[in-house]
């Protein structure tokens, strides 16, 4: 054998031996990298699913409390956006009509509760921890790294009551914040609902102006609203819940969504599935669903309310809190999480994406 071919053997001998070695070193960084993505993602067993056949309730335990999300699967399907112009009380917002594709996600059970917000906004379940002596673990890492809310100047309750009553008086961005600590805490994506999806949820597959039909004396048996509420919201859960398991989409407190309101929104062109309309300023954002001081035309499924500078009237701050309206006591939030989690680039570009950029004073 001449030098010549002996020196291409061990050429190639050699330039296999290091693609062995770096597909091992590639192989154990993917496995490394799994496994730290894995310790991320608290093990919630009915939280897992890879289709929306598998898709099942789940509570998702917020880690070193008592507390835990109740989450109930919303299947993927069609509906009709809005109502129609026969709806009595309608208002010219809810239309035109369109028919809107939506795909699979959970749901908050419940609108998330001042004990539940309390563990973000009072790091709460990070000081219970330090109590506990539990050293911190990864997702405790990531969680520490979520924003918190600056100290609000007064009792954000206004003495309504706390603990499994409704959080209220946020803003937008305050519930945004919130989910991405949601997120962090549990190592799965939540968000706030879009429209679109809220009033499919609301609705659970109805037509009718409630998702329990047209009559409003019915409203009583489902929600918090002027008639019943004695002037106040009140805990989570009391009344029934709509066909798909959901308690207080009418009445109790609004709930804030991600899309920007435009009063003829529903007359433009545009994405018919998963529409969102993303904000890219401040006022008018939407809320939905109607509260515990609304009268019952409010509360029915196609309404659409925008919010304003004036529900922060009281604030006496300057510049005025990015975290708090002061003048929004039946204005709260619930969270969903979709069944295929979106890119980060998809995220950046939609689901996550508002403008303009809110910057705390106090930072």
């Amino acid at each position: 054998m001449s030098w010549i071919s002996r020196s291409f053997r061990l050429l190639a001998g050699s330039l296999l031996v290091f693609a062995c070695i770096g597909s091992f070193i590639g192989q154990a960084m993917a496995e490394d990298g799994a496994s730290r993505k894995s310790e991320l993602v608290l093990s919630v067993p009915d939280a897992v699913a890879t289709t929306e056949a598998d898709m099942k309730a789940y509570s998702d335990p917020l880690e070193h409390t008592d507390l835990s999300v109740a989450m109930v699967p919303i299947p993927g399907g069609k509906f009709i956006m809005g109502s129609p112009e026969q709806e009595a009380d309608r208002n010219q917002d809810e239309g035109a009509t369109r028919e809107v594709e939506i795909s699979p996600f959970w749901m908050g059970k419940f609108e998330v509760t001042w004990d539940q917000y309390d563990a973000w906004r009072e790091d709460i379940d990070q000081l219970r921890r330090k109590l506990m002596s539990i050293k911190a673990g990864p997702r405790d890492l990531v969680v520490d790294g979520v924003t918190k809310p600056t100290e609000e100047y007064t009792d954000m309750s206004f003495g309504m009551g706390k603990g499994d009553y409704p959080a209220i008086c946020m803003t937008q961005h305050a519930a945004r914040i919130f989910c991405k600590w949601l997120s962090a805490k549990t190592g799965r994506y939540y968000r706030l609902p879009t429209e679109a999806e809220w009033e499919y949820a609301c609705r659970a597959g109805t037509k009718t102006a409630y998702s329990f039909g047209e009559d409003p004396a019915q409203l009583d048996q489902y929600a918090w609203f002027f008639d019943n509420s004695d002037d106040s919201y009140q805990p989570v859960g009391k009344k029934k819940p709509n066909a798909w398991g959901l308690y207080d989409m009418h009445g109790n407190v609004s709930e804030w969504v991600l899309d920007q309101y435009l009063s003829d929104y529903y007359d433009r062109d545009g994405n018919t599935v998963d529409p969102l309309n993303i904000p890219s300023k401040l006022y008018p954002r939407v809320v939905r669903g109607g509260g515990w001081d609304d009268d019952p035309e409010m509360l029915r499924s196609a309404v659409r309310v925008g919010s304003s500078d004036d529900w922060k009237d009281q604030d006496p701050q300057i510049p005025r809190s990015i975290w708090y309206h002061t003048d929004a006591l039946s204005v709260g939030f619930r969270v969903v999480r979709p069944l295929n989690e979106p890119s980060a680039t998809q995220k950046s570009v939609k689901w996550d994406k508002t403008a303009p950029e809110q910057k705390d004073p106090e930072e």
